[in-house]
């Protein structure tokens, strides 16, 4: 193995991952490994490719999604257009986290309520 190229054990201990996710990034075309018979390797590209998956799964974003703006870059080389969409999408969910924090808020405060008049009188004890 050289510094340019990482076993599917090796990327699976980088980014703490399973053999069968990177396989499953692979049969969606978000991944591209060499193939040495039946070795994968996984160059640098897929390993930047792969931190970007892995953030935009972290930030609730679909593979879809992801696809989209990793094709963007990959079709024009330049990556005025990626981080464009990459921006536009990331500002759209955002809105959407937002708009799920403020219902989860109001989800929480309506159960501490619900709670608080619910819960069981303090007991005294017989003195």
């Amino acid at each position: 193995m050289t510094d340019n190229l990482m076993t599917i054990r090796a990327m699976c201990d980088a980014f703490d991952v399973t053999p069968r996710t990177l396989r499953f990034y692979e049969a969606k075309e978000l991944l591209f490994p060499v193939r040495d018979g039946t070795k994968r390797l996984f160059t640098r590209r897929d390993r930047a490719r792969l931190t970007l998956i892995l953030r935009g799964k972290r930030f609730g974003f679909s593979l879809e999604d992801i696809r989209q703006i990793l094709d963007l870059y990959d079709r024009d080389g330049n990556d005025l257009a990626q981080k464009r969409a990459a921006y536009d999408l990331a500002m759209k969910r955002l809105a959407e986290m937002e708009a799920e924090r403020t219902a989860l808020d109001g989800m929480i405060a309506e159960l501490k309520a619900e709670l608080a008049d619910a819960a069981p009188a303090p007991t005294r004890n017989a003195a």
